[in-house]
């Protein structure tokens, strides 16, 4: 089943701004733009000559609740496994091309969802031609990717260096390749490692054209920095209305970025997958082992889909009404706790040591119940 499966539909949020219009484009059978929900990708890490190890992490990434994929594709051996790749890949597949137009022609033989392409570097005019006749006749889209690292020399001269105004122009120069040749199904880029270019780029781009924009903040980091800088970034822009689909890009395993890209758009009231999970921080009230049976709950929660909320509490304050608030969740005092279901306490734990396994084993009941209620 697919993320957008287990996805609700969010109502409207009074203090959002409204979404940016724009056109629609398909990768596969993901609709990006046009009102649709914000599509999450990813990228794999994997050499794209090995089909095995490729497959595993595009199987690994879909499971974690990615819906487009895209693979590096450095040479002809990389083009040939493409293939096999997309027969077995239970998600659409994007091609990233640099440079070489017969990799691009490839990877639209073999049945690929979409090209991450600049035609102003893949040679001359005949090559561009080729590669739009070719993604024309399979109705596959192409991205427009700049980064700040890869802005044109004349650009950064004229601009005086990679700023947003270089990144947008630089962008606008190769759509323009393309809409020169009747194609018009595209989605544009314009990433840098700075968050304030970032969002500056992309707001200045979402005023200049109606092309879908694939948002991301490029090289964020590892994954704690890389978390708070990919939140900022595109936290701001989608809080603004700018964003079609993203990619939280965080140095590792690509799986990884999952969790954020979820999260972030659960924070924003825009999609959701999986469970909230409402914990306190902890404090001087705190009289249960708070973390480690937040640590339990989330753990066994990591691979539900379905979209409900738990509530772990610590003391008394704020804890039973959070609690109740809750699908499901305990709220814990001194040497006991209170579980909670929808509003009603369901039963009193009383034993510090009783408290994880007796949550646990409420938790369970409750899950069991939500499968039998799902048609």
């Amino acid at each position: 089943m697919s993320a957008a499966e287990h996805t609700h539909t969010p109502v409207t949020d009074p203090f959002r701004p409204p979404r940016r219009a724009s056109r629609v484009v398909r990768v596969g059978g993901v609709p990006i733009g046009g009102g649709h929900p914000v599509a999450v990708q990813s990228m794999t890490n994997t050499d794209t000559r090995d089909v095995a190890a490729t497959l595993a992490q595009i199987d690994a990434l879909a499971e974690a609740g990615c819906e487009i994929v895209r693979l590096a594709v450095l040479d002809e051996d990389a083009a040939r496994a493409l293939a096999a790749i997309r027969r077995a890949a239970p998600v659409p597949l994007v091609a990233d091309i640099h440079f070489d137009h017969r990799l691009a022609l490839m990877a639209v033989d073999a049945g690929l969802d979409g090209l991450r392409i600049n035609p102003g570097n893949i040679g001359g005019a005949a090559q561009v031609d080729a590669v739009v006749r070719a993604a024309k006749a399979a109705g596959v889209p192409m991205r427009i990717g700049v980064n700040s690292g890869s802005v044109d020399k004349r650009l950064l001269a004229r601009f005086g260096g990679p700023t947003p105004e270089a990144m947008v122009e630089s962008a606008l120069e190769h759509v323009r390749l393309l809409e020169e040749r009747d194609f018009f199904d595209i989605k544009i880029s314009v990433k840098a490692s700075s968050v304030p270019a970032t969002i500056a780029a992309y707001r200045l781009l979402a005023g200049r054209c109606d092309y879908p924009l694939h948002i991301g903040v490029t090289e964020a980091g590892t994954p704690g920095r890389g978390t708070v800088k990919s939140s900022v970034g595109l936290g701001v822009l989608l809080y603004h209305g700018i964003g079609d689909t993203l990619r939280v890009s965080l140095t590792g395993d690509p799986v990884a970025e999952m969790d954020v890209a979820w999260e972030l758009l659960r924070a924003l009231g825009l999609r959701a997958r999986g469970p909230e999970i409402v914990s306190c921080p902890t404090c001087g009230r705190t009289e249960i082992a708070l973390a480690e049976l937040a640590r339990a709950v989330e753990e066994r929660l990591r691979p539900v889909t379905d979209v409900f909320t738990v509530a772990v509490m610590g003391c008394v304050v704020n804890g039973p009404g959070e609690a109740r608030g809750a699908d499901i969740g305990i709220a814990g005092g001194r040497g006991k706790g209170l579980i909670f279901r929808r509003g009603e306490v369901v039963r009193t734990v009383r034993g510090a040591e009783n408290l994880l396994p007796e949550f646990m084993a409420e938790l369970e009941k409750f899950l069991e119940e939500r499968k039998k209620e799902t048609p």
